[in-house]
């Protein structure tokens, strides 16, 4: 990437200021690709990445004895990137969703809401499915290694749909049913279910709810359940702790409870601080 824009006759000394900030502009005006398809425009988080791996070969060049005289200010160069929002799924939403639901697609969305997976992981083949080791295994976000464990729910769900199509997990009966091929279900893109999430959303009436929501509602389910941010980091996939934090509001109310938990024990064992008191 970096290599596109300042072309290999680009010395690193001879990047400035002014250089990373048509750098951030151009990566600003880039797309999202999925499924071949342009999607939104990239986050600040994606263009403050590329301009941190340019710092970070700043740094090693450092290492290496070379010297800077004017080195960019690499922090006024930084998008602000808003703090990402927690959205769970209460169970009337969920009632809501379902019951206008199209059957061919309800399986994807109870997936995605059993698994925690990000949209684009939710795509399934069955070759990424491991029945016997009882796990899913396939290249998720920045080509990482994404592990499920194929619970009983994810079992009955994804279970019923072995012979609808030869590779693809989850697919849709099209409108105009075409048997050339000897299958007349289509396998469910990126785009597509877009789509018809926002046809669903208006038609069920369940409003500032995203599918990536899933994700979080699992997340937070999950925390209030076991307390353990470490294994909610791993049901995530998160690289770092510092991203499941986010979640850590949930606990609050239970840190409250053990707070007044240790209060009511203390004044147990001490019983003369409460005489004091009253005196």
């Amino acid at each position: 990437m970096l290599l596109d824009y300042f072309g290999k006759d680009k010395l690193v000394t001879e990047i400035t200021d002014d250089d990373v900030a048509k750098l951030v502009a151009w990566r600003r005006g880039h797309h999202k690709f999925k499924s071949d398809t342009v999607s939104d425009l990239l986050s600040p988080f994606t263009v403050n990445h590329t301009v941190t791996t340019l710092r970070k070969l700043f740094t090693r060049c450092k290492l290496w004895g070379v010297r800077f005289g004017h080195e960019p200010r690499w922090s006024k160069h930084l998008l602000k990137v808003p703090v990402e929002r927690v959205r769970e799924l209460s169970d009337d939403e969920a009632d809501k969703l379902d019951a206008v639901m199209r059957p061919d697609y309800a399986p994807f969305f109870a997936f995605a809401r059993a698994s925690g997976l990000r949209l684009a992981e939710c795509l399934l083949r069955w070759s990424e499915i491991d029945w016997s080791a009882r796990q899913i295994v396939k290249l998720g976000k920045g080509g990482k290694r994404v592990t499920v464990p194929l619970t009983p729910e994810i079992r009955d769900i994804i279970g019923p749909l072995r012979g609808h199509h030869p590779e693809f997990v989850f697919t849709y009966v099209p409108r105009i049913i075409s048997t050339k091929d000897g299958n007349s279900r289509r396998p469910l893109t990126y785009v597509g279910i877009q789509s018809y999430w926002r046809q669903l959303r208006k038609v069920s009436g369940v409003t500032s709810f995203r599918i990536h929501d899933y994700r979080h509602d699992f997340a937070t389910k999950l925390l209030r359940e076991t307390g353990n941010l470490r294994l909610v980091q791993k049901a995530l996939n998160h690289a770092s702790i510092k991203t499941t934090t986010r979640y850590a509001h949930v606990l609050d109310s239970e840190v409250a409870e053990a707070m007044e938990r240790v209060s009511q024990n203390r004044k147990l064992r001490n019983p003369q601080s409460e005489k004091l008191k009253i005196v």
